[in-house]
C-alpha cells in the first residue's frame, strides 16, 4: 500500500498525481490521508465553537474528496482510499506508515515559501518512518530512463540501493549508482597523483562490492557506475537532472541513526532537480 500525506496544497496534489503512478507500477492500492488537529473531530455539536468544527471538518472532507478524484483522474485502475486523522501531520503519518511500503508527501504545504523553505512535514517524517519516503518537489515533464541512486558504503546507503534497483525494474529503467568521494590528497608532483589514482581505485572498488550482490538480484536493470571526486550534494542534484527518481540513504557514515537526517539527504531534499526518495531501515 502506497500512503499519500495531503493538506490541500498544489504540492500535495502533485504529490498525490505521483503516488498513483507509483501505486499502479506496484500494483498496490493508494492510501490518501490528511491530518487534523483532534478537537473538532471531538468536539459534540453543542460545544462552543462547534459550527467552527463543522467548517473545519468539512473543509477537511472536501480536500481529501479533491485528492482522491485527482488520484483517480489520474490513474482509474488503482484503489484509493481516503483516511481523515486527528494528530500533529508528522507524528500521525509515521505511526500510519508503519503498515505503508511507501510514504509520499509534497515537498511545501500551505504556507510554505516554494522553492525556499522545505515543508515542515516533508523535512519531519523523512529518514523517521519503517519504510521509504517519497518528497515530490518536481516531476519530469516526460520519463527520462534512468534512476539515481547515491552509495556511500553505509547500512542506510544498502537500503537505498535495493530500494533504487526495485524502483528501476518497475520501471524498465537504467541505475545510475553515484559515488563521491572528497578526501583530500596529501603531498605533490607525481606522488599525489599516484595517492589519488590509488584512493579512486579503491572507491571504484567499494562501489562494485555493494552493488554485486544487488545486480544479480536484478539481472534485467542496466547499471552505470559513476565514480568522481567531488561533493555529494553537487554530484547527485547534477544527476538527478537527468533522472525519474533519485533515491539516497536516511544517514550516511558518521550519522547520529533515529536523530537526524544525514545532511546529504537533507540538501537534496531542497535541490534535488526529481522525487526524492529517501530511504531508511534495513535492505531488504
Amino acid at each position: 500500500m502506497i500512503l499519500v500525506g495531503v493538506d490541500g496544497s498544489p504540492a500535495a496534489l502533485e504529490a498525490v498525481s505521483w503516488a498513483v503512478q507509483e501505486a499502479a507500477l506496484r500494483g498496490a492500492g493508494l492510501r490518501v490521508v490528511h491530518v487534523m488537529p483532534a478537537w473538532p473531530l471531538e468536539m459534540s455539536e453543542d460545544a462552543p465553537y462547534a459550527d467552527v468544527g463543522r467548517w473545519m471538518r468539512d473543509g477537511a472532507a472536501s480536500m481529501l474528496t479533491e485528492a482522491v478524484e485527482r488520484a483517480r483522474e489520474a490513474d482509474a485502475r488503482v484503489r484509493v482510499e481516503s483516511q481523515l486523522l486527528p494528530g500533529d501531520p508528522r507524528l500521525v503519518l509515521i505511526e500510519a506508515a508503519k503498515d505503508a511500503d511507501l510514504l509520499v508527501v509534497g515537498s511545501h504545504g500551505l504556507g510554505g515559501f516554494s522553492g525556499m523553505l522545505l515543508g515542515s512535514v516533508a523535512l519531519g517524517v523523512a529518514g523517521h518512518t519503517s519504510c521509504p519516503v517519497a518528497v515530490v518537489r518536481t516531476v519530469p515533464a516526460q520519463a527520462r530512463g534512468e534512476v539515481v541512486v547515491g552509495v556511500d558504503g553505509s547500512p542506510a546507503g544498502g537500503t537505498a540501493v535495493g530500494f533504487a534497483f526495485a524502483e528501476a525494474s518497475l520501471r524498465g529503467a537504467a541505475l545510475r549508482a553515484v559515488h563521491a568521494w572528497n578526501r583530500p590528497v596529501i603531498g605533490g608532483g607525481p606522488f599525489a597523483l599516484a595517492s589519488a589514482e590509488e584512493m579512486a581505485e579503491g572507491e571504484r572498488r567499494l562501489l562494485a562490492e555493494v552493488l554485486a550482490g544487488w545486480a544479480g538480484r536484478h539481472p534485467d536493470v542496466k547499471v552505470i557506475e559513476q565514480v568522481e571526486h567531488g561533493h555529494p550534494v553537487e554530484l547527485l542534484r547534477s544527476a538527478s537532472e537527468h533522472a525519474d527518481l533519485l533515491v539516497v540513504g536516511s544517514r550516511g557514515r558518521g550519522g547520529l541513526a533515529g536523530l537526524l537526517l544525514g545532511s546529504v539527504s537533507h540538501a537534496l531534499l531542497h535541490h534535488a532537480a526529481c522525487p526524492l526518495v529517501v530511504a531508511s531501515g534495513t535492505p531488504a
